[in-house]
């Protein structure tokens, strides 16, 4: 099992481990939680304690949408709970089944464009919990959902912390909307080279580009529970948030990198690296990285280092 430890310098100069513990009530988790979804995990707000109907008979703790436009459940425990498997796919067989309940609710809540854009492949279960157990986790790589176990601490000094302790990427949800399956058509109708490192980037990956991208992958995917997202204008790297969005510019001879980086802890450099806050662009993240050639991936390297190390 993955453990977070923490450290306080005490007066004398010896680092001292905070001690963890867990919420004396599990609603407290989920509100704070909720009122930072997007800071914490990377997804939007939709709804609490969100009723599943009479068939379903359940209430969902929190329903989001993620960066990427995926659905996403989040149910929480104050402690373990060997049920939280079995409420996870139950959950997202309910969400299978109110494809048009939840656009409604995501129109409602932020717009006509994010509910246009719903991918509905890979519908998500983020489970919170104060621990998860062995069965737990070997039960998360044999399901077919796209599931997330996540164990939270707090500790001294309003301290919280959340750690992503095993994920299944998920399999393609064979009854995705008529309208996304379009959209894959569409993008599939482009110039594409026959292979690419990760299957499933073929159609995305320009053939000029090949090469560099296969380096830039490498990169990417060089630290643990690295889950790649191929979606319809970019290929997204996350963890519990996307860390890197990756598009391509052909016609520049071009890789465009986004990273969940802070453009103000960097020293920008024109053509290569660019502030992105407040500037709409495809992907997620608000450091650009333009990468042409081999030299500016190395340079771009302990870039790509300081995003991952971070979370």
């Amino acid at each position: 099992m993955a453990e977070l430890m923490l450290f306080r310098r005490d007066a004398d100069g010896r680092d001292i481990e905070l001690p963890g513990s867990t919420v004396a009530l599990e609603v407290d988790l989920q509100r704070r939680v909720e009122a930072s979804l997007e800071a914490m995990l990377g997804i939007r707000f939709l709804a609490s304690e969100y009723a599943t109907g009479p068939w379903h008979r359940g209430r969902i703790d929190t329903l989001g949408l993620d960066e990427n436009g995926a659905p996403v459940v989040i149910e929480f425990k104050k402690g373990s709970d060997s049920g939280v498997l079995s409420q996870a796919v139950s959950y997202l067989s309910w969400l299978d089944s109110a494809h048009h309940e939840f656009e409604a609710l995501v129109r409602r809540m932020l717009g006509a464009e994010a509910a246009e854009s719903i991918d509905w492949r890979r519908p998500r279960m983020v489970c919170i919990a104060a621990g998860f157990s062995h069965h737990d986790r070997v039960a998360v790589q044999r399901l077919p959902e796209r599931i997330d176990l996540v164990r939270y601490r707090v500790f001294d000094g309003g301290l919280l912390s959340l750690l992503l302790v095993d994920s299944s990427p998920g399999s393609p949800n064979p009854a995705a909307s008529r309208r996304h399956r379009e959209r894959e058509v569409a993008v599939a109708s482009a110039p594409t080279v026959s292979a690419a490192p990760t299957p499933g980037t073929a159609s995305l990956v320009p053939e000029c580009l090949r090469d560099l991208y296969s380096e830039l992958e490498d990169a990417l995917t060089a630290w643990d529970e690295v889950e790649v997202a191929v979606l319809r204008h970019y290929i997204a790297y996350r963890r519990l948030v996307n860390l890197a969005s990756v598009l391509f510019r052909p016609k520049h001879q071009a890789i465009l990198m986004y990273l969940r980086l802070d453009p103000g802890s960097v020293t920008l450099e024109e053509s290569f690296t660019r502030d992105m806050r407040g500037i709409g662009h495809l992907g997620t993240g608000d450091l650009e990285v333009r990468l042409g050639s081999a030299a500016d991936l190395e340079r771009a390297t302990p870039l790509i280092r300081r995003a991952f190390e971070a979370t």
